[in-house]
């Protein structure tokens, strides 16, 4: 429709194997995209697909989520504030190496959590004051409780689900909104190697589709696959004497 204003929205964490997929969605939906990475020279390509293939503006900014003190001037430099900020940062290293190695812990704590509640909590403040906007958290299903196999990692989950669901409590009359999905298995490179179960596993483009179908739904907090909400439940509420004996 002439004179509507085309939405957009910036993908935090846009070198992820989701991020290719869910951009193509919003670019096809008639979004401008921003992709926001460590190294975001490396997505010319990816950029330049989006214009050619769906004919919308794609734009590249570099993005370090460790960076806080440069998360400020990041949002100031993309100018106008987008409508929708999606983070799909995230980054999960050996629990065997975090729990002897405090700077592999500290830095799975500074990527999963303490950097993105910097970096949203400004935009959330933002979003706020202009009264709208849209922020999608991935998080994960290991921070629902944690387990000996990746507590560390889990821990920051844990952080980064509370975080997202106290500003969607503080913004939700604010007209601003906060989804958080969490995904449990994903085939990307920070799986890569690991034996996981086919039914509990999504693939990167399965995801992406599950994203923006919340975001269209307006959902609150989603589980995907589906099944890991039930599972979750189940292990949530296992009294801790019993839970302790689990190998998880």
């Amino acid at each position: 429709m002439s004179g509507t204003k085309t939405p957009s929205v910036l993908i935090l964490g846009a070198r992820s194997d989701i991020a290719r997929p869910l951009a193509r969605i919003y670019a096809e939906d008639g979004y401008r995209v921003i992709l926001a990475a460590r190294h975001a020279d490396q997505l010319k390509a990816d950029a330049d697909d989006l214009r050619v293939r769906f004919g919308q503006s794609a734009d590249l900014q570099e993005f370090d989520v460790r960076e806080s003190a440069r998360h400020s001037i990041f949002l100031d430099q993309l100018g106008e504030l987008p409508d929708t900020i999606i983070s799909l940062v995230g980054l999960m290293t050996s629990q065997e190496d975090a729990q002897t190695n405090f700077p592999a812990a500290e830095l799975m704590m500074q990527t999963n959590y303490l950097g993105l509640v910097s970096i949203l909590g400004e935009a959330a403040n933002r979003m706020e004051k202009r009264g709208s906007g849209t922020i999608i958290g991935i998080s994960s299903v290991a921070g629902d409780r944690g387990r000996a196999t990746n507590y560390i990692y889990g821990s920051a989950k844990a952080g980064f689900t509370a975080f997202l669901s106290g500003l969607r409590n503080r913004l939700y009359r604010k007209n601003v909104r906060v989804i958080t999905i969490k995904p449990g298995f994903v085939r990307t490179k920070m799986t890569e190697g690991l034996d996981l179960p086919s039914k509990l596993t999504a693939s990167p483009d399965e995801l992406a589709r599950v994203i923006r179908r919340a975001h269209k739904n307006n959902k609150l907090v989603v589980y995907y696959r589906p099944a890991w909400q039930l599972i979750m439940f189940i292990i949530c509420t296992l009294p801790e004497r019993l839970f302790v004996r689990t190998k998880f």
